[in-house]
């Protein structure tokens, strides 16, 4: 594997009473801390792998910046040796204070909003999302084993989430894995918004739940349309109501829940 994965040798066990010694892959889950003007921003608990898509990816949807041409780029920072830290340079002229943002705690694998002062401090700036794209169901219910003929480290270890960004068509424009749904979704928009900005009309598709924060990554990043296997929060469907966003949950090839704003679907 790529480093999204590590061996491991365990002992199956079968109702049987059968017990064999066997090899297994577990998925990679390691720190990585990301800084800004040499201040720790956070630890964030990922699978090592596009750490500078997260690093620009998670400074665009925290709103540390504004957006992918306020970060001249992700460097690795201090000894290697150290473990991984990387900084982010900003572009000249763009000043942030690295204090506002620091995370109060490090934020885990599950975790998407862990260490945050207060609710208020999560609702960053988000956009109001285009009025597209229309999106035919018969694209919509293709989309899963789209995402998942691309989710190799799933195949591997079945225990890694995924978020892929696609066309309205169902074209296939990234896939990310990664252990943390969120790291995923930063990953996705962190590569997208170096291909355009605000990234548009496009679908964002995770394996998990739709949650607050996810709905919140894909409004700042001007996505107007989150899809997942899994169910909606409360919450996450407040505020895709609020911000116009389409939030599509239990995707399946044959039905789906459409949870907000179904002029989207025809």
């Amino acid at each position: 594997m790529d480093g999204t994965a590590t061996p491991h040798e365990l002992t199956r066990l079968t109702r049987r009473g059968e017990s064999t010694r066997t090899r297994d892959l577990l998925v990679t889950e390691a720190p990585v801390e990301f800084r800004l003007g040499g201040v720790p921003l956070a630890v964030l608990m990922r699978t090592p792998g596009h750490d500078e898509e997260l690093g620009l990816g998670f400074a665009i949807t925290e709103g540390i910046v504004l957006g992918p041409d306020e970060v001249a780029g992700v460097v690795p920072a201090g000894d290697p040796d150290d473990g991984d830290r990387w900084s982010l340079v900003l572009r000249d002229g763009v000043t942030v204070d690295p204090e506002q943002f620091r995370r109060n705690l490090y934020t885990t694998s599950s975790c998407g909003v862990c260490g945050k002062a207060s609710i208020d401090a999560v609702r960053v700036a988000a956009m109001r999302p285009p009025p597209g794209p229309r999106i035919s169901t018969e694209t919509l219910f293709g989309l899963v084993d789209t995402m998942r003929a691309a989710q190799h480290s799933f195949t591997a270890t079945g225990g890694i989430h995924a978020a892929a960004l696609l066309t309205a068509e169902g074209e296939l424009i990234v896939v990310r894995e990664d252990i943390g749904r969120h790291n995923a979704v930063d990953k996705v928009v962190g590569h997208a918004s170096r291909l355009g900005w605000p990234i548009g009309e496009r679908i964002l598709l995770i394996s998990g739940r739709v949650s607050f924060e996810m709905v919140q990554k894909a409004a700042v990043a001007g996505i107007p349309v989150v899809a997942a296997v899994s169910a909606a929060s409360s919450l996450a469907v407040e505020l895709a109501e609020e911000l116009g966003l389409t939030v599509v949950g239990f995707l399946r090839a044959d039905s789906c829940n459409v949870y907000t704003d179904p002029g989207r679907i025809s």
